[in-house]
């Protein structure tokens, strides 16, 4: 039963990251928005952890089109966040007793 609700959940999650994040708003985030409200957005540097992302700017890099692009970072960021959790769970139950 477990299994059946992970593995369910697992692909609701996916499905959702896959189709409705290219149709995420493109407007700035309450930080972007007051450091545009206030002048200083200008003074901003991109730090080179954020260069050097897999998936830069919520976007799959080498493909064409921006919303598909959008759509498989979506899918992988998912899955890739599931597996830390995943592992990060089975490391803690062999640990504890």
């Amino acid at each position: 039963m477990t299994r059946w609700f992970v593995a369910l959940a697992l692909a609701l999650a996916v499905g959702l990251a896959f189709f409705l994040s290219p149709y995420a708003s493109g407007s700035p985030d309450g930080l972007n928005r007051v450091a545009g409200d206030k002048g200083f957005d200008g003074r901003a540097h991109v730090h080179s952890i954020q260069s050097s992302s897999p998936i830069p700017g919520y976007a799959f890099p080498g493909i064409g089109d921006e919303r598909l692009a959008k759509g498989v970072a979506g899918f992988i960021g998912t899955l890739g966040v599931f597996a830390i959790g995943y592992g990060v769970a089975v490391r803690l139950r062999r640990v504890t007793p």
